[in-house]
């Protein structure tokens, strides 16, 4: 897991958000690779991760988080411009249950020192 603290994240990606060039140069800038390096690893993390969840399948990170798909049954609904009923058919979404270790950073704001 490449973890970045709090103040090297706000000064990389200058606030309290971060897109995907912004991880791409804290990914590089922690694990000591090359932009474009640290780009060709993160969308092959995320095409591994999609790949499984259109399988069906989860994928655990072991102290980060999971990541599954479940199915949303078929519900009712109202139209807020009209206010008639609609119906909004059944899906299957992806969800993410952050691990133990992801939510004690979070709660705690301490990040641990990256692994390399």
């Amino acid at each position: 897991m490449f973890a970045v603290q709090f103040s090297q994240c706000f000064t990389i990606c200058g606030g309290l958000r971060m897109n995907k060039g912004e991880l791409v140069e804290a990914i590089a800038k922690t694990a000591g690779l090359s932009k474009a390096q640290a780009e060709q690893a993160l969308n092959a993390t995320l095409h591994a991760i999609q790949s499984s969840l259109a399988k069906g399948n989860s994928v655990s990170l072991v102290g980060f988080g999971t990541f599954a798909v479940s199915k949303r049954a078929a519900r009712k609904g109202k139209n807020p411009r009209t206010g008639a009923t609609i119906k909004i058919p059944a899906r299957k979404v992806a969800r993410f249950k952050p691990g133990k270790a992801l939510a004690e950073v979070v709660n705690t704001g301490k990040v641990p020192k990256a692994k390399k």
